[in-house]
């Protein structure tokens, strides 16, 4: 069995992860150029108008809405009291 210095084996230690390193960089640097190009062929077919829709009977979605909010928080519905409703 050979015998190797000292120096030889901590170089050829630090030159292995530094070679590691380099290939990982350059393989997340592939994948965010391949990312990049498929990210923007989806953006351009993504933008489509979505129509505003007006609520006719207002007291039908104060309804669902203090259903829901009951419903989560565990209470029964008349112990909620909704003031009014603003969309965000």
């Amino acid at each position: 069995m050979p015998d190797y210095s000292n120096l030889f084996v901590c170089l050829m230690g630090v030159g292995t992860v530094f070679v590691g390193l380099i290939c990982i960089i350059l393989l997340v640097s592939l994948m965010s150029f391949f990312c990049r190009k498929t990210e923007k062929k989806e953006a351009a077919a993504a933008p489509v108008a979505v129509p505003r829709v007006e609520i006719a009977d207002k007291g039908a979605l104060i309804a669902a809405v203090s259903a829901a909010i009951a419903e989560d928080m565990g209470e029964d519905i008349s112990a909620i009291r909704i003031t009014s409703i603003k969309k965000v």
